[in-house]
């Protein structure tokens, strides 16, 4: 059993490794090659759709709004995020995604989205199911997990949005 263990433990390692790897050389390589993984991420927590403040993003990332606001600069400068001030009360910063901002973050769900078709491609449907139901009870292992340490309820909400924001955009985008 604990040659099953240690291979899992393994191959854990290395498919998070490889995610990681695989996903900022996509970036690197493609139209937005001057964006980050951090810078691209960002850009999912704020999403497609409406203006997001600049405390509620940075929460829903686990960071400080002061780091955000750094970060915020350079997208900024960058072309892909504009802030505005609220019209009802000017002290609050929304920020939105411009329409480059917004095709980055359509790229990058794409890039999970083939991700996931090509691991589930080879399955039948039950098969498929049995999968997602196993990679389901991970998830939970590892929030439970992650709820233990300090912060880390909010950086797994973050996780845990920006993952349901790309099954919804890949549903709308068929």
């Amino acid at each position: 059993m604990q040659d099953i263990e240690l291979e899992l433990a393994d191959r854990l390692v290395r498919i998070f490794e490889n995610v990681l790897f695989t996903e900022e050389k996509s970036i690197q390589q493609g139209y937005f090659s001057n964006l980050s993984i951090a810078e691209m991420h960002t850009l999912d927590a704020i999403g497609p759709y409406d203006a997001r403040t600049m405390t509620e993003t940075a929460a829903s990332l686990g960071i400080t709004t002061g780091t955000l606001t750094v970060s915020i600069d350079r997208l900024v400068k960058k072309g892909y995020v504009v802030r505005n001030r609220d019209e009802k009360d000017r002290r609050i910063v929304r920020i939105s995604l411009t329409r480059e901002g917004k095709l980055a973050c359509r790229m990058h769900g794409k890039y999970h989205k083939v991700l996931a078709r090509h691991i589930l491609e080879p399955y039948d449907d039950k098969e498929q199911r049995m999968l997602l139901d196993m990679v389901e009870e991970v998830d939970l292992y590892l929030q439970q997990q992650a709820a233990r340490y300090d912060g880390s309820e909010s950086i797994r909400k973050t996780a845990k949005e920006v993952a349901d924001r790309k099954r919804r955009r890949n549903n709308d985008d068929g």
